[in-house]
């Protein structure tokens, strides 16, 4: 069976080993490498903002990277990925939206088992059927502090290790691993039982 040829890097496009830092230094000499940055981050980014703020991703999605292009001169090297970075900067903007997720979580809360089944909370509950319990875990997720909350759904869908969830928020990893540990019990108090822990990882 013929083995499939290596892909093409298309040109312009940079070799998938060159790293988020040399492209974001490189972009302020030549600013459109920074669309590398965006092409590699842009759906994860999205996916989180998704499942947070409903509608608004994508023009929250749209002001992160912006804003990201504006402050990259800022970005220093060593605090954290770049990756780290970017969903700081989402995070940042979810939290003007803080009553709209919360409506959300709400509004899921309402709707449970009248709608399709979806991803949106499955990921969150661990392993557990989450259909059965998508509407108390989306009222659990609604009643956290929203510090609490941002750093459970950093950990949740995007799986920013402890270190990267501390470069992303500005807080040391000892305050994420508290803050995960508050949240977690909280939301475990309010499903009882039902609730399986999903393994720690390590930072």
């Amino acid at each position: 069976m013929p083995q499939p040829s290596p892909r093409t890097v298309p040109q312009g496009e940079p070799p998938p080993d060159v790293t988020d830092e040399k492209l974001l230094a490189a972009s302020l000499g030549t600013p459109e490498r920074f669309a590398a940055i965006f092409d590699r981050y842009a759906a994860v980014v999205h996916g989180y903002l998704s499942r947070r703020v409903g509608e608004l991703a994508d023009d929250l999605l749209s002001e992160t990277f912006l804003l990201a292009f504006r402050g990259r001169a800022g970005y220093v090297r060593g605090r954290g990925p770049v990756r780290a970075w970017l969903f700081g900067i989402a995070t940042n903007l979810v939290r003007r939206h803080a009553r709209d997720e919360e409506r959300r979580y709400r509004a899921f809360s309402r709707a449970a088992g009248q709608v399709e089944p979806t991803t949106e909370l499955d990921e969150i509950a661990g392993r557990v059927d989450a259909q059965a319990l998508r509407g108390e875990l989306a009222d659990a997720l609604a009643a956290l502090a929203g510090e609490d909350r941002d750093v459970l759904l950093l950990w949740t869908y995007p799986q920013l290790s402890y270190a990267e969830i501390a470069a992303a928020l500005g807080i040391p990893v000892g305050t994420v691993r508290s803050r995960l540990h508050r949240a977690r019990s909280r939301v475990r108090d309010r499903l009882g039982g039902r609730w399986l822990t999903i393994e720690e990882e390590t930072a």
